[in-house]
C-alpha cells in the first residue's frame, strides 16, 4: 500500500479502479496483468501504476527488450526480426533523451557523480549505463524514474475529427 505522489503536481493519488494490461514475456507467453488506475486529488489526472517489468506503450516485457538492446547472444527472445529492429530503432531515437533525463534527475537529487568521464567514445547504451549500471534490470532502472517524474514521452496520438 505504498503511497506515491502524483508525477505531475505531487498531490495525493486515490485508487479509482483497475484495468487489464496484456504483455508478452521472454518465452513468448501472453500474460494479463491487473493494473491499478489512480486519480490525483489535486490536478484530477489519471495515472496507471505499471510494474517494473513493463515499459510504457510496449507489449513485450522489459527483460526481452533489454536482452535485444544489450546484444546478449546467450539469451533468446521469441519475436520476429522486425519487432527486434523496431526496439533497436526506438532505443536509438530515445537514448539521448533518456540520458538527458537521467542526468537531470541525478542533478535534481544531488546524486551527480564527481568522477571524470573517459575521453574514449562510448555507445549510447554505455552512456546510459553510467547512470543505472549494466546489471540485469537496467532498462527498468531507466524507465521507472523517467515515468514516475512524468518525463516519459508517449507515442500515442489522438486524432480529432
Amino acid at each position: 500500500m505504498e503511497q506515491l505522489p502524483c508525477p505531475c503536481c505531487s498531490g495525493q493519488l486515490k485508487v479509482i479502479g483497475s484495468r487489464q494490461r496484456k504483455c508478452i514475456n521472454a518465452s513468448g507467453e501472453k500474460i494479463i496483468l491487473i493494473i491499478r488506475r489512480l486519480r490525483c486529488i489535486d490536478c484530477n489526472r489519471i495515472h496507471h501504476e505499471l510494474p517494473d517489468m513493463l515499459v510504457p506503450y510496449k507489449l513485450h516485457v522489459s527483460e526481452s527488450i533489454e536482452t535485444v538492446l544489450s546484444n546478449d547472444s546467450e539469451l533468446s527472445v521469441i519475436s520476429d526480426e522486425s519487432t527486434l529492429n523496431r526496439w533497436r530503432k526506438w532505443f536509438n531515437e530515445k537514448s539521448d533523451y533518456f540520458q538527458g533525463c537521467l542526468k537531470s534527475i541525478t542533478i535534481r537529487y544531488g546524486k551527480e557523480s564527481v568522477e571524470d568521464k573517459s575521453d574514449l567514445p562510448e555507445s549510447k547504451l554505455q552512456r546510459i549505463w553510467h547512470y543505472v549500471g549494466d546489471a540485469p534490470g537496467w532498462l527498468a532502472r531507466v524507465v521507472r524514474p523517467i515515468a514516475n517524474l512524468n518525463l516519459w514521452i508517449h507515442t500515442r496520438l489522438a486524432f480529432c475529427p
